[in-house]
């Protein structure tokens, strides 16, 4: 477990390397903690479906400030630790809490069921969303995303982990992808840029 966390916290740190947003032309920004990636050409479509089959896409979520985490139900810390975080900021939010919609999308597509992931996120909060689809769908997702993931066999067939980009995305009321966020940032971190993005007028 131990080995898992850190090799998902290396994968966040160099994935951070990739993720870069586009100049602002010498227009004051927004002095955010996480990866500031506004105007970067990638995570601008997810279209799976809901737990309760519904076709869903990043559009849906306007009107919110939306965080996006590909994940799996069994994984053991950074998932649920993740996800537990995204709750608490919610809470400190008070009512601006309302208008932070967390967005998990399985990378485990196999044991992922939609039966599973509506309880798993059920766990969080109320208004936390899971997408699933098939193999090639979530494939096609965490391209667009660039989010990295790999199966990593087990004793059992069953039994295997998944290795995966442990990072969240961010999006604006507006719906355009904002901030990547390391894994481990804190709450207090997260809750601040949140703050500014709710914040936004336009």
């Amino acid at each position: 477990m131990a080995r898992l966390s850190r090799r998902l916290i290396l994968l966040a740190a160099a994935g951070t390397t990739v993720l870069a947003g586009c100049d602002s032309g010498g227009v004051s920004k927004p002095a955010f903690k996480a990866v500031d990636i506004t105007g970067a050409d990638y995570a601008k479509e997810l279209n799976l479906k809901d737990a309760d089959g519904r076709p869903r896409q990043l559009s849906d979520f306007k009107g919110k400030v939306t965080v996006v985490f590909f994940g799996f139900t069994q994984c053991p810390d950074v998932c649920p630790s993740t996800l537990a975080e995204l709750a608490q900021v919610k809470q400190m939010l008070g009512a601006d809490g309302a208008r932070v919609q967390g967005v998990f999308v399985t990378v485990d597509p196999e044991r992922d069921t939609p039966e599973l992931l509506k309880a798993y996120v059920g766990n969080f909060g109320a208004d936390f969303v899971a997408l699933h689809g098939t193999p090639d769908e979530i494939k096609a997702a965490a391209k667009a995303f660039k989010v990295f993931y790999n199966k990593v066999p087990g004793k059992t067939a069953t039994s295997y982990t998944v290795d995966h980009t442990a990072g969240s995305y961010v999006f604006d009321a507006q719906g355009r992808v904002r901030l990547f966020t390391r894994y481990g940032s804190g709450a207090e971190a997260l809750a601040a840029d949140l703050r500014l993005l709710l914040a936004e007028k336009g």
